[in-house]
């Protein structure tokens, strides 16, 4: 039997920008749980710069609760941003559940009032549509792997009329815990990404080493993070994305049939 391989991708970044979604969804979550907050309808400049560290949904309302800080100390936030997230929750008193279930509330309430409002907040980032048709082609198929929750992004593809084998939202758990589960398929796994940090947790497990892991260079990629790549995590360009994937970068080292 053919063993093409199973191309797991990331939405967010990799298959669509979604940028001013993100601000739109997270700037109403955080005024549904402070309606005092002096949030721009546009997004600040820090949104964009912090957007390559946010790692869940639930982080952006966090987020854009901090930006509304006259004394935020943005390059330190940057700078430390993983270790300032259990004291920003403590210091506007919530959770993470709490924030992702309002910032899921939002996003139900906007694709049930004005659906074509909510899916013009998007874009498919060019060719990848097409990309993706083609992948039948070559007798591979793909899914989505994403921390956004799956119904939103099923509903974002459905539209483009795009249909991968699986959405796996963050219901399904963390990327790493579903790449191994998928692994048991016994068929290759290429797993493309915008995130760096996420990548490195897949190539730390030793369970994941079958994993080939490629990173998305038109994604929300931080300063920095394409350089000195370890062996195990190859950068792919878009016109290496539209390519067969015989034609990908390490691909001479793996078999492809």
């Amino acid at each position: 039997m053919p063993r093409t391989p199973l191309l797991v991708c990331d939405f967010d970044g990799v298959l669509v920008d979604g940028m001013p979604e993100y601000w739109w969804s997270a700037r109403r979550a955080a005024l549904r749980l402070r309606p005092d907050l002096d949030l721009p309808a546009e997004a600040p400049p820090g949104f964009a710069r912090l957007r390559p560290l946010i790692h869940k949904g639930w982080e952006m309302v966090l987020m854009a609760a901090e930006l509304s800080r006259a004394d935020l100390d943005l390059e330190a936030l940057l700078a430390a941003y993983a270790g300032a997230l259990p004291e920003a929750l403590s210091r506007w008193g919530w959770h993470a559940d709490q924030l992702q279930t309002a910032l899921e509330e939002v996003r139900r309430q906007a694709v049930a009032d004005d659906l074509p409002a909510w899916l013009a907040l998007h874009r498919f980032y060019p060719g990848v549509i097409e990309r993706l048709q083609r992948l039948a082609g070559e007798g591979s198929a793909w899914l989505v792997l994403t921390t956004k929750g799956g119904a939103f992004a099923r509903r974002l593809l459905e539209e483009a009329g795009l249909q991968p084998r699986a959405v796996f939202g963050h219901e399904q758990g963390s990327k790493p815990e579903v790449l191994a589960r998928l692994l048991a398929e016994s068929r290759p796994l290429w797993f493309l990404e915008d995130r760096r940090p996420t990548l490195e947790q897949v190539c730390a497990r030793p369970d994941l080493a079958a994993v080939r892991c490629f990173l998305a260079s038109w994604g929300y990629l931080a300063p920095g993070d394409g350089h000195d790549l370890p062996a195990a995590i190859h950068w792919l360009e878009p016109h290496q994305f539209e390519s067969p994937l015989a034609q990908w970068p390490g691909s001479d080292k793996v078999r492809v049939y």
